[in-house]
């Protein structure tokens, strides 16, 4: 039995079905997994660099049934790392409300800053398309029909700028 659950726990690791957070852990001969930025900053500094827009998502990942459900059916899908990848900076902005999921007060204060600036009404998941110069492109949030249909969204939205 102790084999067993072992393998198994080995298995769901290199699939990266334990994998906590948002980006994932992928082994040397995997496609690298998209990396979130966790400042609004950086990430405006990363689209100015690459003339990428940012693809901000604020969410609460402990408390907010449609951000874990945008998270498991579109986020966390290989397919849309690799869609992502060279289309976009990505930036992540969580508000968890359990205490075992504390951010450190940096952290805090800099998901505040980015929401003081891009998510004043508080709502929750919003996706915000955000152009290398600064400018507000269009804001989303939860859409049913998986990663495909999302990405299709995403595309329709940054042709609309």
């Amino acid at each position: 039995m102790r084999v067993l659950l072992f393998a198994t726990a080995l298995l769901a690791a290199e699939l990266g079905w334990a994998t906590p957070g948002f980006a994932q852990t992928t082994t040397a001969a995997a496609v690298p997994a998209a990396t979130w930025s966790s400042s609004l900053e950086a990430a405006m500094q990363q689209a100015k660099a690459t003339n990428r827009p940012v693809l901000a998502i604020f969410s609460g990942s402990d408390w907010c049934k449609p951000c874990i459900m945008l998270k498991q059916e579109v986020f966390d899908k290989p397919a849309f790392e690799q869609f992502a990848r060279d289309k976009f900076v990505l930036a992540h902005f969580d508000f968890p409300r359990s205490k075992k999921n504390k951010l450190s007060a940096d952290q805090t204060r800099q998901n505040e800053l980015a929401a003081s600036k891009l998510n004043q009404e508080g709502s929750f998941p919003l996706v915000v398309l955000i152009s290398p110069e600064g400018k507000i492109l269009a804001k989303t949030g939860y859409r049913p029909g998986g990663e495909a249909a999302y990405e299709a969204h995403l595309t329709s939205l940054l042709t609309r700028k």
